[in-house]
């Protein structure tokens, strides 16, 4: 049964791969500067290994207790863990442990938290650790989806520098998850819209801003033909997603 996920993922992720490559020439872009995040939530520890042996080193998860449940699994894999997925403040020190990047900051108290986290670990274990720093991205919300978490494009600027002045997070970029249209083109002005608010937080916070976390199975090429740096891919890699309760 193994090999099979195997074969079934590795032909998913070439197809993929060939995609991505189209999109990024389009663009005038190289497709190695496009990171594939395999978004692995509801997915079981065996089939991200299969992803892992086809080649993806980059993995996101939507909650912190679900990742828990697959950490011990999978701790021999030299990969990086994204949570992707709304952050509560209560569960901020566990993320912290958990995951080598949290890509959906969406306030200043979380941030707050992360840090604080951080800071507690490194007071601990002492200076072997002090220099740790967790590496973010501030979720934006650029439709009017009030139920959506991100940050208002509004507030922002003001969060962006307040993020980039904490000692143990280290501000990578933006990301963010548009509203859902049948046809990808009807996003387009989105991914643009982000790729803008990033250039001008560069000289705003003083520092580069080098990620932009857009587009999942069904529009990262036009994500990709608008800058995105890494796309977060779930369907199109490991097939139909499973129900949880």
């Amino acid at each position: 049964m193994m090999a099979a996920e195997d074969s079934v993922i590795a032909a998913n992720l070439e197809r993929l791969r060939e995609r991505v490559a189209r999109a990024a020439r389009r663009a005038g872009r190289r497709p190695e500067d496009v990171t594939i995040v395999a978004v692995s939530k509801t997915f079981p520890a065996e089939a991200i290994r299969s992803a892992y042996h086809a080649g993806l080193r980059h993995f996101g998860e939507n909650r912190v207790q679900e990742w828990e449940s697959k950490q011990a699994r999978l701790a021999d894999l030299q990969a990086t863990w994204h949570l992707i997925g709304h952050l509560q403040s209560n569960k901020a020190r566990r993320a912290a442990h958990l995951f080598d990047r949290v890509d959906s900051v969406d306030s200043f108290a979380l941030a707050q938290k992360l840090d604080a986290s951080l800071a507690m670990e490194a007071a601990e274990a002492g200076a072997a650790a002090s220099g740790k720093r967790l590496q973010v991205l501030i979720e934006v919300r650029l439709g009017d989806e009030a139920t959506k978490s991100g940050v208002a494009e509004s507030d922002l600027p003001k969060l962006a520098e307040d993020v980039a002045g904490l000692a143990h997070l280290e501000l990578l970029g933006l990301m963010t998850i548009p509203p859902f249209l049948d046809e990808p083109e009807e996003v387009r002005s989105y991914f643009a819209r982000l790729r803008e608010l990033r250039d001008r937080l560069v000289p705003r916070v003083g520092q580069s801003l080098p990620v932009l976390s857009m587009g999942m199975s069904h529009d990262f090429q036009v994500a990709i033909e608008e800058g995105a740096t890494e796309i977060r891919i779930g369907t199109a890699l490991f097939g139909v997603r499973k129900s949880v309760e």
